[in-house]
């Protein structure tokens, strides 16, 4: 398997830390965690972005996020959790994952502002009339 999201989730990887596991996902703690209980979720079978997921893979992560972040905030009392995934060119394992991060006040971890200004909140209007056009053509 060439994959390593894939050899992570079918717990091929060695010196895993898997806190949770089903037939169609893997709950691991991230080896560079931003905060302790950081989480990744995988699914054993190879996806690269959360499009391709077929249903049953798709709850079964959702669920796992629900259980996993109830159990996170008991333990570690953040003040919040971060659920997150990048896809496409920013999903640096080549391999879907959701991430569960456990967020304290001030831990630097942050959703920026543009780089390069875009206008996208002056076109909400003509953004929303194209996806709904989009979502009425399928």
């Amino acid at each position: 398997m060439e994959c390593l999201g894939c050899r992570i989730a079918n717990n091929i990887e060695p010196n895993l830390n898997i806190i949770y596991e089903n037939e169609l996902i893997t709950c691991v703690l991230d080896i560079a965690p931003f905060n302790e209980g950081h989480t990744l979720i995988l699914p054993k079978k190879h996806y690269l972005d959360v499009e391709e997921i077929e249903s049953a893979t798709a709850y079964a992560i959702m669920d796992a996020s629900k259980r996993l972040s109830a159990v996170l905030k008991d333990l570690f009392k953040p003040d919040g959790i971060s659920i997150c995934q990048n896809g496409g060119k920013f999903n640096d394992l080549a391999h879907y994952h959701m991430h569960l991060i456990p967020r304290y006040e001030g831990d630097g971890f942050s959703w920026s502002e543009p780089l390069h200004p875009h206008g996208a909140d002056k076109r909400l209007g003509q953004t929303r009339e194209k996806i709904l056009k989009s979502l009425n053509e399928e």
